[in-house]
């Protein structure tokens, strides 16, 4: 039995990439940084800040640092702009305040959701 309208097919996972890049091609420093943003950004996880031993330790899967070849980045998963507006708003302001360069990618699995090496392409 087929419903009208058809549903829509599930969106896929975006996520954006704040490059350790300006916009005029320079290194951003400190050289940390996607630490530390991903670091202030923590707490927002799903379900909440973690609690208990340890709970300091660790990044939120909505905002992780990572590197692509020689360039540091943070991988800002578009799910944080409904989880906290704010938030979403904080990084990419950050971005646009340091001139960094920002591209829409994924490394996400888009069938799974998993995220995957960032060695290896999306399926």
């Amino acid at each position: 039995m087929s419903t009208y309208p058809p549903s829509s097919p599930p969106k896929k996972p975006r996520e954006f990439f704040i490059q350790g890049i300006t916009q005029n091609g320079r290194p951003f420093r400190p050289s940390d940084w996607a630490e530390r943003l991903a670091g202030v950004m923590s707490g927002f996880r799903p379900g909440g800040a973690a609690q208990g031993p340890g709970a300091h330790i660790g990044y939120s899967p909505y905002c992780v640092p990572t590197s692509l070849g020689n360039i540091k980045c943070v991988v800002v998963n578009e799910a944080l702009r409904s989880l906290e507006p704010m938030a979403w708003d904080f990084v990419m302001n950050f971005a646009k305040d340091n001139g960094l360069q920002v591209v829409e990618g994924c490394l996400l699995n888009p069938e799974t959701g998993a995220r995957q090496p960032p060695d290896k392409k999306p399926a």
